[in-house]
């Protein structure tokens, strides 16, 4: 306890050492500078461990925020079907309920849930206008209002296409002998529970202020005593669900004269007061009189909160699109929990989270078993902050069981709430403006020159690039065209490095051994992987890591084939143009790609979509390619020394030149553009245009190659993380909403806030974790002889001579670079695991088994997995 309190006190403590921008994430650096507080007459800088200690501290005020709430308030909610019916507000035009989302219910979905059963409703225009929307969500072929206008006080009923069967009955008083019988359970009816529809709705109450002869307030409060008492009697609802909708608001400066006479909000206020008491208290006396069961009738008073004044033209009934989205309400309120409970869960109001399956319980258990076993050890040994710190290093199994469970709590319980998205051009544009303002602020420039794509500059170029993609899906800026076609074009830039990386390693390095290609596809997959079994989901969905996967194989069967004769310029422009013809082919026709994933289904129960899939790889389907013929283009002009060329110096210019015009081109073509859909079409054949033009005006002189941003840097080092685990920890839902620490859609600006750091805390610290555990399996093991290669395509061509990161990119800075070791430069010059790897002797076990078979081992454990699952 003594080391704990001395070693919390750093965080408050200066030194004179200046601290690179989150440079504590290195753990060397951690070990250097954990206990150095010394003070200096010329100034004071914040401990570099820093963030460790603001991700551990927002990380643990969050989980105590969400316990807290979930444990004491959510109890009496636990479905938020409360907060469904009782409080929103309008966020960007969209409706947002309290702390939970919507699903938006289509055709399809509400009749599956609704099947071939009766929906009735009873009452007034009002009530009736909820009718017509509502049936017309069962089946956009049905009306939204009465064909002729003698009809309005009439009765209707429609049938959906799927069998469903839709009512109303007029009744604006509710007090006709049908709408009590209607409200009742008769028991000794055999055919009873059949007739029961799946939802009653009940509304009016309006003509009673309307229509003074109707008896006003007193009369009205005596029928709803009555209904309310007849609902309560039978031994069950007559219906699955019964709605009594609140008297609806009006807006009085826009009544006729005659209905402004009669009609007061104030009186308005006072029924749906009544009401609210009424159902409630009968209610809690049916609880205190531990009768069992019927469902409780529901009064969705969030039906006139999300009225808007500017909605009515006789400020009584409002526009199409107010009473769609309260005929959205009640299909949530009902169908929610009905839905199949598998991914994605875009919908948490009144919807509870399924229950794990076996196989996933089980890796559950095993994630929750190894965290408090390695936090055990820890304390057991006394160990101090530093150590835990460097938990990444020590012990990558658990730090990556710890991410496990939380995202786990964070997208499969109610621990912490999920909201919609909602666009905002000025939020977009705010937070795009200040993310690039930190990357200019974090901005260095080296002593030398580092060359064409290296490094730095091409985590930089991920790391902005990640950013950007990050606050288009934080936001939901997909259905903007303008934005999403850029942002597809930024996923090509991506698989364009991952071209150009890998073929530069090929023809470099011609290491075309079975550890590399391992080294590579665990570390692309393995918390991937995890995510897909943990959170009960399919790995396509994460379809960043199965993509730069399979380009990655693309490649290296590409560079493969005859390796030996890589030496011949033509001969490797032959392959690639050949390749790429093949795969096009393969992948345009259809069919080997669904015989190919139909024997996934049979023999390895993975049951993926080959449409989607499909429609993933085609977006990009040459980029990859653009890549690997720019990597042959550099090595080339490098070989031949065309740099030194006199004409050099016109070419560079006349290329920055038509660089500058192409990407004008390019950002007026995608604006044109009528929809994404229509630029997906195109985005294929000219997604290179722009990638390429950046690439040259990125590396357009010597000042531009040497300068970097440290924080897009950093970001782009675990650039695959923050794209993985933003789907159920920083967005929520299976990325279809947002995650909140804090209740309250008025504090989503803070919420981000908090968010936002554990998100890119628990991303970095994933991405060094497995880093080790990758090198840990891939141990003990010599690499694969390369395969000869002529001298000229072995002479050192700084900056192209170093390993690459995950997808291949980036060059060697010099001496910069062999200090800032990173995972794959530990792969393959010292693949020997951390003599510290973790408490429980993992590394001595597998010493005695060869990467092939624990590689294998691996594999089985899958397909075991895969044909033991269930699926809902």
């Amino acid at each position: 306890m003594n080391a704990l309190l001395r070693n919390a006190k750093l965080l408050f403590l200066f030194d004179d050492h200046s601290s690179t921008w989150l440079a504590s994430s290195r753990p060397d650096l951690h070990e250097q500078t954990g206990n150095s507080m010394v003070s200096s007459n010329s100034g004071y800088s914040l401990n570099p461990s820093w963030p460790h200690f603001l991700g551990y501290a927002v990380i643990a005020i969050s989980l105590c925020i969400g316990l807290g709430r979930y444990i004491l308030f959510d109890q009496l909610d636990p479905l938020h079907c409360e907060a469904l019916v009782n409080r929103g507000s309008w966020l960007n035009g969209i409706w947002q309920p309290d702390g939970c989302m919507l699903h938006n219910y289509s055709p399809r979905d509400s009749s599956e849930c609704i099947q071939a059963r009766d929906v009735v409703f009873i009452g007034d225009s009002v009530t009736r206008r909820l009718f017509f929307q509502f049936a017309h969500t069962l089946d956009h072929s049905l009306p939204t209002q009465p064909e002729e206008i003698t009809q309005k006080h009439a009765n209707h009923t429609l049938l959906s296409s799927s069998g469903a069967t839709v009512s109303f009955y007029w009744d604006p008083f509710l007090n006709t002998s049908h709408t009590f019988h209607s409200t009742s359970f008769d028991a000794s009816d055999e055919t009873a529970h059949a007739k029961r529809p799946a939802m009653l709705v009940l509304g009016g109450g309006l003509w009673y202020l309307r229509y003074q002869d109707s008896g006003g307030l007193p009369s009205w409060e005596a029928h709803i005593e009555r209904l309310v008492h007849q609902i309560g009697l039978g031994p069950r609802l007559p219906a699955d669900r019964v709605v009594m909708l609140p008297v609806e608001e009006i807006v009085s400066d826009k009544l006729t004269h005659d209905r402004a006479a009669t009609m007061h909000s104030s009186d308005i206020d006072a029924m749906n007061s009544d009401l609210y008491h009424r159902i409630h208290s009968s209610i809690f006396e049916k609880v205190l009189q531990l009768e069992s069961a019927p469902l409780p009738v529901s009064l969705p008073l969030v039906f006139n909160q999300l009225l808007d004044p500017a909605q009515t033209e006789d400020g009584l009934h409002f526009s199409d699109a107010v009473v769609q989205t309260q005929a959205n309400v009640l299909l949530n309120l009902h169908c929610n929990d009905r839905l199949p409970k598998r991914y994605p869960f875009d919908s948490t109001c009144c919807r509870s989270y399924s229950w794990p399956v076996i196989p996933q319980a089980l890796i559950i258990g095993v994630l929750v078993a190894y965290t408090i076993y390695g936090a055990f050890m820890m304390m057991r040994n006394n160990s101090g902050i530093e150590n835990w710190l460097s938990l990444p290093e020590k012990n990558p199994v658990w730090m990556i069981c710890v991410a496990g469970i939380l995202i786990f709590l964070a997208d499969r319980s109610g621990v912490w709430l999920k909201e919609q998205k909602a666009f905002s051009p000025w939020t977009f544009a705010f937070l795009t403006v200040s993310a690039f303002a930190v990357g200019l602020a974090t901005v260095k420039r080296a002593d030398k020159d580092l060359g064409f794509l290296n490094r730095d500059q091409t985590d930089e170029w991920k790391g902005w690039m990640q950013v950007a993609i990050l606050i288009y899906h934080y936001l939901g800026a997909s259905k903007i065209s303008g934005i999403y076609n850029p942002i597809r074009v930024l996923v090509a830039a991506y698989l364009f490095m991952t071209g150009y990386g890998h073929t530069t390693f090929y023809i470099k390095k011609a290491d075309f051994g079975f550890l590399r290609v391992a080294q590579v596809m665990l570390r692309l997959n393995l918390f991937t992987l995890l995510l897909a079994y943990l959170m009960d989901t399919d790995y396509l969905n994460y379809y960043f890591s199965p993509l730069v996967s399979l380009w990655f194989m693309i490649i290296y069967f590409t560079m493969f084939v005859g390796a030996r004769y890589n030496d011949r310029t033509v001969f490797i422009v032959g392959k690639i143009i050949v390749s790429a013809g093949l795969f096009t082919l393969f992948m345009h026709d259809g069919a080997p790609l669904d015989f190919l994933f139909g024997l996934l289904g049979d023999y390895c129960g993975i049951y993926w979509s080959a449409k989607e899939w499909a429609f993933r790889v085609k977006l990009d389907l040459w980029i990859v390619y653009a890549g690997m013929f720019a990597a042959l283009a550099v090595i080339k002009i490098r070989d031949h020394r065309l740099t030194e060329s006199p004409q050099w110096p016109l070419a560079v210019n006349v290329t920055i030149g038509a660089s500058v015009v192409a990407l004008l081109w390019y950002f007026a073509f995608e604006l044109y553009q009528e929809s994404k859909f229509t630029y997906n079409v195109w985005h294929p054949y000219i997604s290179v245009i722009p990638v390429l033009a950046f690439a040259v005006l990125r590396n357009a002189n010597v000042i531009l190659r040497s300068a970097n941003s440290r924080f897009f840097a950093f970001i782009g080092r675990c650039s695959l993380e923050t794209f993985i685990i933003q789907y159920h920890f920083w967005l929520a839902a299976d990325t279809k909403g947002i995650l909140l620490v804090l209740p309250g859609t008025s504090w989503r600006p803070l919420n981000m806030v908090l968010t936002s750091i554990m998100f890119i805390y628990v991303s970095d610290q994933v991405a060094q974790a497995t880093g080790h555990v990758v090198t840990a399996i891939c141990s003990g093991e010599s690499k694969a002889k390369a395969h000869p290669l002529p001298t000229s395509a072995n002479v050192e061509l700084a900056p192209l001579n170093a390993q690459r990161d995950t997808d291949g990119s980036g060059e060697s800075t010099g001496e910069n670079a062999s200090q800032r070791r990173r995972w794959v430069d530990r792969l393959a010059n010292d693949p020997r695991p951390s003599s510290r790897f973790g408490p429980t002797g993992l590394s001595k076990s597998w010493s005695n088994i060869g990467v092939k078979a624990r590689v294998g081992l691996l594999f089985v454990t899958m397909w075991l997995l895969n044909m033991l699952w269930t699926y809902p």
